[in-house]
């Protein structure tokens, strides 16, 4: 199979979708409106309320959600093959994950720019909004987890990459200052500078690494997480304009040129797929994902088809930022069908790779020295970027280098494969600090909404101590995970923690839909809920079943605790998820058959 035949069709399916689905839920769903104030008018105070231009939010929010998942997730699911994972992006993305999207888009703007949680206790009830509260917060952290071992996986004993990484973040707060402060509305002026002095951060990394410095930015895997964990402490803390908003705006231009470059590469290379459509791990017994097809291809994905996350950007940032609602259709569900078509590239990066090299690179060498498949291309691969990647587990680097690989294969690239590989892995750890750092802002909000219950300075947003307190709170939290796990572990848990989220926003949507008094076009979550619900409850008993307790019982003492810690976990979040579907759908019951008034649209959104 040829790339050419896969990406034309899916970029063709994906525009469909945006030019009819979108515009038939933005109409009937919705009844978008730029008649009514958005929240970042209202309330707007300089800080998380913040009038921003379409395009700029557009890069923040597609920065914001577009994380390790698109990248790693399609990467890793090739383990069975390319045809199961390319299914479930285009449908995923079209019916579930851009329509989950721009629906929390829109409810919390509608809302005041409120969180998901409070939304579901105001919806649903009080026991829904805490539970649904605990479960997101659980949920989130888990995420970033899975999120950020790609990014250590990634930058661990890398001077070049680590630097490159490193110039985004003063970079990122001249930009806010400039284009905010010294020159609002300066807008072009500054992407241009901040674009030309990001593509220099790379290719002068080499010489920055080969020099007495390099020693500086040669961190260990526990170096780079505590140096990201620093990093997202200050970009949680400030003010989103400050940093942010402008390295997100910074790095989408970056992450969509760079799929766009990568595109027109596949569309000129046209290379084969040396993955087979269905491998023989179907059934289960994979070296990389130690599930069977069915339903491990789903969370393993994750974000490039659906991710619950989205839910928690869409309602915790992007939804504060909104200039105007019309807005939110490009937003919405226009960044999450870019988001698809990152999965789906990396998808076919990936497949181009030999079997052999692909799982020299995302297994252990001892756990390759079993697998019998002969490596093909991996020593000169490896002479051409500079660097080891064998047994270097994650995805990311295995994306690396099969993009590498592309590039340096267009007309004029020859010999450049080292700066190639090393663009995409700050490429791709840009995609997914933009996240965290998002996320763990997020968090601080949920974290510091739970305590103003107790204390009721604690939820003031702009109250410095409860800021820093909540924030540092998370970042201990995810970090851990990070710090005692690795991706076979960690990353299977996040797919079931993120998708999880999902079915509480899908479950909590469809109750606001009916609700508002639209039930008839409640199918529009509830479809996607009832198969998300299916395939993510059983995956989280797998996981339990088959890898967590057997580590928490088994003869290895070192992972005893993570064993424990990584089965209650999974046991609570599904628990929590199942409390939400029961009081959702006694609501959603309730509605339908009289015995509770349904709220009028407006009422409803007050």
């Amino acid at each position: 199979m040829r790339a050419l035949y896969i990406i034309v069709p899916s970029l063709a399916i994906l525009v469909v979708a945006y030019r009819y689905y979108s515009a038939f839920i933005a109409a009937k769903v919705m009844v978008l409106d730029d008649a009514r104030v958005t929240p970042a008018h209202a309330k707007s105070d300089g800080a998380n309320y913040f009038p921003t231009s379409k395009w700029v939010l557009f890069g923040h929010h597609f920065a914001a959600i577009a994380g390790a998942g698109p990248l790693v997730g399609p990467v890793l699911a090739a383990q069975f093959g390319y045809l199961p994972g390319l299914m479930w992006l285009v449908a995923g993305v079209c019916l579930a994950g851009a329509v989950q999207d721009s629906f929390w888009l829109w409810a919390s703007v509608r809302r005041g720019g409120r969180s998901l949680s409070d939304i579901a206790r105001t919806e649903v009830g009080p026991i829904a909004g805490v539970t649904a509260g605990i479960a997101i917060l659980m949920i989130l952290i888990i995420a970033m987890a899975g999120l950020g071992l790609a990014v250590v996986n990634a930058l661990a004993d890398s001077a070049w990459a680590a630097f490159t990484i490193f110039m985004t973040i003063p970079l990122a707060l001249v930009m806010g200052f400039y284009m905010f402060k010294w020159r609002p509305g300066s807008v072009k002026e500054a992407t241009v500078v901040g674009v030309t002095v990001m593509f220099l951060a790379v290719v002068f990394g080499k010489n920055v690494a080969e020099s007495s410095f390099g020693q500086w930015f040669t961190l260990s895997h526990h170096g780079v997480t505590l140096a990201m964990g620093l990093y997202t402490i200050a970009a949680a803390i400030l003010p989103v304009w400050m940093l942010l908003t402008p390295r997100a705006y910074l790095s989408t231009f970056m992450k969509i040129g760079t799929i766009a470059f990568l595109v027109v590469g596949v569309m000129i290379l046209n290379p084969e797929l040396k993955a087979p459509a269905f491998s023989g791990y179907i059934y289960g017994g994979g070296p990389i994902i130690p599930g069977q097809l069915f339903p491990f291809v789903f969370i393993t994905i994750a974000c490039g088809a659906i991710s619950g996350f989205h839910a928690l950007v869409s309602t915790g940032t992007t939804s504060k930022m909104i200039d105007r609602e019309t807005d939110i259709r490009p937003i919405g569900y226009g960044a999450m069908l870019i988001e698809g078509v990152v999965g789906i590239v990396a998808l076919i990066t990936a497949s181009a790779l030999h079997p052999g090299d692909y799982y020299a690179i995302n297994t252990s060498p001892a756990v390759f020295a079993n697998l019998n498949i002969p490596i093909v291309n991996l020593p000169e691969l490896q002479s051409e970027v500079g660097e080891v990647v064998a047994g270097r587990p994650g995805g990311a680097v295995s994306l690396a280098v099969g993009m590498a690989q592309i590039f340096s294969g267009l007309p004029g690239m020859r010999g450049l494969m080292a700066y190639w590989y090393h663009f995409a892995i700050m490429f791709e750890a840009v995609f997914i600090l933009t996240t965290i750092d998002s996320g763990t802002r997020i968090g601080r909000f949920l974290l510091q909404e739970f305590g103003g219950r107790v204390w009721k300075p604690f939820a003031r947003t702009d109250w410095l101590p409860g800021s820093i307190i909540s924030t540092v709170l998370i970042v201990l939290a995810w970090g851990y995970f990070i710090w005692t796990g690795n991706i076979s572990t960690v990353w299977p848990m996040f797919g079931v923690a993120n998708q999880l989220l999902a079915v509480v926003a899908f479950a909590v949507g469809t109750t606001l839909v009916i609700n508002m008094g639209r039930a008839k076009y409640a199918w529009v979550t509830f479809l996607p809920l009832c198969f998300l619900t299916v395939t993510t409850l059983t995956a989280g008993f797998l996981n339990i079943r088959d890898s967590y307790w057997p580590m928490a019982i088994g003869p290895d003492p070192t992972l005893t605790t993570q064993g424990y810690v990584n089965s209650i976990c999974t046991g609570i979040m599904m628990l929590l998820s199942i409390i939400i579907l029961i009081a959702t759908s006694h609501r959603s019951l309730s509605v339908l058959t009289g015995k509770v008034p349904a709220l009028s649209p407006a009422a409803a959104e007050v």
